[in-house]
């Protein structure tokens, strides 16, 4: 995947702007495809990283229209995402993907190397210390 560029939502200097290389999140073809598909307008996709799940945190993805000044957005072949700065920290570095299988499809987060492991549904994961 191609690295997305980030940019604050805000005009002050952040950790984020200085060093962008930092806090990247990838977004894979099919991610990107899929999203064009339902997404409208200014729609984007959110993802969040919340404690719960299994394994201790879980990925939550969601469409939104609303931009929060703690958000940093990323953008590939006209497809958008915005994880905030929190969430950031638990996931950069990581391919956002769109899986279609039999039972399901989903979005999802693959090879983050923030993550020491993952659980068999793929939506929770512990953190690396």
């Amino acid at each position: 995947g191609c690295p997305l560029r980030w940019a604050s939502s805000f005009s002050q200097p952040g950790p984020t702007e200085s060093d962008p290389s930092k806090g990247q999140v990838f977004l894979s073809e099919s991610c990107v495809k899929r999203l064009l598909e339902i997404t409208e307008g200014s729609e984007f996709l959110r993802l969040q990283v919340e404690g719960g799940g299994c394994s201790g945190f879980q990925y939550k993805f969601s469409l939104d229209t609303v931009i929060n000044p703690d958000d940093r957005q990323g953008q590939r072949g006209g497809a958008r995402v915005v994880v905030d700065v929190d969430s950031l920290a638990f996931v950069k570095g990581s391919m956002v993907d769109f899986s279609q299988e039999l039972i399901r499809s989903s979005f999802q987060v693959v090879s983050n190397p923030q993550a020491e492991k993952g659980c068999s549904c793929g939506t929770s994961f512990s953190v690396k210390f």
